[in-house]
């Protein structure tokens, strides 16, 4: 079963590459995607808004995801709890508990939470309150890709759309 997931970014991604990310995002160094076009858009807005070049682009793929399922090593967070929140703390420290796995999916570390895994990072903030704070909220969901492999024969890109700019604290 194919499922429709999206990508913001500052340009066409044509052939994602898995190696174009940084290491140590929440689920590792891959090609990040989401079933949710408004949370890739608000990313797209978001590097937009960082760069002064280029346009604000919408990608859209096909991922085979019952294939990916079958046939590959996947790890997937339902909700933000301690395993989340270990993984992410190890992700972020450099530690890549990502490795050994082709799909990761689950819970953004966005601006509604990050403030929470930072100050638990920082040791400001015991693990029973920060899992307290994060059960308040419904996680936003994103896959990270992180087998090269997996992308050329399981994500098929459709299309790209070209997004407007919304300048920081304006409206469209």
């Amino acid at each position: 079963m194919s499922q429709l997931v999206y990508h913001g970014a500052g340009c066409s991604v044509k052939e994602p590459l898995v190696t174009y990310g940084r290491p140590d995002l929440d689920f590792g160094q891959g090609f990040y995607v989401t079933p949710l076009r408004s949370q890739a858009e608000r990313w797209a807005q978001i590097v937009g808004l960082r760069s002064s070049q280029g346009e604000l682009s919408l990608n859209i793929y096909e991922l085979d995801i019952e294939y990916v399922r079958q046939n590959y090593r996947c790890r997937c967070f339902e909700a933000y709890d301690q395993v989340w929140l270990n993984f992410i703390v190890q992700s972020r420290q450099g530690l890549k508990p990502w490795l050994g796995y082709d799909l990761i999916e689950g819970g953004v570390a966005n601006d509604r939470v990050v403030d929470t895994v930072e100050n638990y990072i920082a040791g400001t903030m015991p693990a029973e309150i920060a899992l307290q704070r994060l059960a308040l909220h419904q996680p936003n969901s994103q896959m990270c890709l992180l087998n090269q492999h997996l992308i050329d024969e399981c994500l098929h890109f459709k299309q790209c759309v070209t997004l407007n700019l919304i300048p920081k604290g304006g409206t469209e």
